[in-house]
Order: structure tokens, then sequence, then C-alpha cells
């Protein structure tokens, strides 16, 4: 059944992506009463960056296969520590990364959507990091992103989320040829449940979008109060501080006065060891005149 579902949802992250919401439901409709039908119905609809890439992967495979190559070889260099190797190999990476961001939003274009610089940006990046690091390589390839992927190669990357199945990673997206757009069919009959399908999909997308805005909010109420704690904490600090420096410079009184004593203390102990010098030479000296006259 994995297999079954692989197939499926490797023919729904190909379409395009107004299509996904009600393709994915109408065969989650179709399969009802079955685990499958339930797995097809929780597939989640990828964000823009994810689906350009899954573009991507399907219509220029070779592309791909290509900057992968490249990125295997700079893992390669990296390993044996080859400095000049490094160097050309990192430039031909942001080469290659560049190059097929621009040939994606071409194509994404050409499947009528529109991609932002900051979509872009995202492409990039998940591009980048499937050089860097070999799974994520793996994600990239399956065709199944649903969101954009980032790393420095430096550890590992979290894909539980990035893919649209644990079985994504090893499964590698079938290939499709571009077509070029036609001529547009006059006689093609009106879809009767157009506006319909165009209300769920709407209410699919704002169902989305309000649950990202929630996750979202979650995470800044999350953030906004790890900040609140720590600025709490920073004013206790500041103050346990503010008291240090205050018994610092107390006992730094008192040492002055200290020093003073105690350079009293030893004038006084100095005068007092001279009047024992001086007693004890009287003393002697009287004690050699009794014995003379005791003669």
């Amino acid at each position: 059944m994995a297999a079954d579902l692989l197939e499926i949802a490797d023919e729904l992250y190909a379409l395009p992506l107004p299509d996904f919401t009600p393709a994915r439901d109408a065969k989650a409709k179709e399969l009802k009463g079955t685990n499958l039908g339930k797995e097809v119905k929780a597939l989640k609809k990828p964000s823009m960056a994810a689906w350009v890439v899954n573009l991507l992967v399907r219509h220029e495979t070779g592309q791909v296969d290509q900057l992968l190559e490249v990125g295997a070889a700079l893992r390669a260099a990296q390993e044996s520590m080859s400095g000049d190797e490094l160097r050309q190999l990192t430039r031909q990476r942001r080469q290659v990364t560049a190059a097929v961001t621009t040939q994606a939003r071409r194509m994404a274009r050409e499947h009528g959507q529109k991609v932002t610089e900051a979509v872009a940006d995202q492409v990039e990046a998940t591009l980048t990091a499937a050089m860097v690091d070999e799974d994520c390589g793996r994600a990239l390839r399956s065709g199944m992103l649903l969101s954009p992927l980032e790393s420095t190669g430096l550890g590992a990357v979290d894909l539980d989320r990035a893919v649209a199945l644990p079985d994504a990673l090893g499964f590698v997206a079938r290939p499709r040829e571009t077509e070029a757009p036609g001529k547009p069919d006059l006689h093609v009959v009106p879809d009767p449940d157009r506006d319909e399908k165009a209300l769920a999909a709407a209410r699919e997308a704002l169902e989305d979008a309000e649950h990202e805005l929630t996750e979202v909010t979650a995470s800044y109420d999350e953030a906004a109060q790890a900040h609140t704690d720590l600025e709490a904490r920073s004013m206790q600090v500041q103050a346990e501080i503010d008291e240090l420096k205050r018994k610092i410079a107390e006992l730094e009184e008192k040492a002055d006065e200290v020093d003073d004593e105690l350079a009293e203390a030893e004038e006084a102990r100095d005068e007092a060891q001279a009047a024992v010098t001086e007693a004890r030479e009287a003393r002697d000296a009287a004690a050699k005149a009794v014995a003379k006259l005791e003669r």
C-alpha cells in the first residue's frame, strides 16, 4: 500500500498548484472507506517555493541531476580538504543554483504561476541545501517537498515536515515532458461545477492560511514569552551585579581603613620594639654594675 500511496502522491504533486486540492479530494473520495483514502486526504498542499522545485524536478530532471552531482563533488572536496577544488566547486555551485533558479522561475511562469523574489530566494536556498546535504538532495529528488529547505551542511536537517510522506526519501519523482502551451480550445464545454470547485479551493486555501496563521502565532507567542522571561532575568542579573559592585566598594573602603590602621600598628610596634631594646640594654648595664660592686 505504501507503493500505491507514493504513486498517487507522485501524480498529485506533479499537478499545477491550484489543481492540487481538488484533485487530492477527488482521489480521497474515490478511495473513501479505505486506509489509503485517509492517507491521500492527509496529503498537504505544498508551498509555492516547494511546488516550483517539485515542478523543476519533473520537467528539468537532467539539470537537477547535474546539480546534485556538483553537490556530491563539493562534499567530496570538503572531506579531502582540497582548497583549490573546493573554491572552484563553490563558485560552480553558486552559478548552477542561480541558473537553475532562473530556469525554475521561467518554468513556473509558463505553468501560470508568478514567482516573487522572496519565493525565488527560497527556491535557490532549497537547491543549495540539496547540494550541501545528501538527505536534502534525496528529499528534493522525491518531487514531494511541502516546504523549502535550508542547510549549511554542518548539521542534520529535520525533513519530517519538509516532505509529504516519510517514504518519500528514496523515492524518485517520475519525469514529465514539458508541453508547450497550445492554442485555446474554443469549443470546450464550460464546467458546470467550476464555481463550486473554485469556492472549494478558495475555502481550502483559507483553511490552510488559517492553520498556518495559528502555527506562526503560537511560535510568536512562545518567542515573545521567552523574550519576556529573558528580559526579566537580565534585569535580575543586572540588579545582582549592582549589589555586588556596591559591596565591593564598601569592602575596598574598609580595606583602605584597615591599611591605615595596619600602618599605625606597624609604627607603634617599631616604637615598642625600640623601647624594649633600650630597656634591655639599661638592664644589662645595671647588672654589670651590681656584679662589679659585689666583688
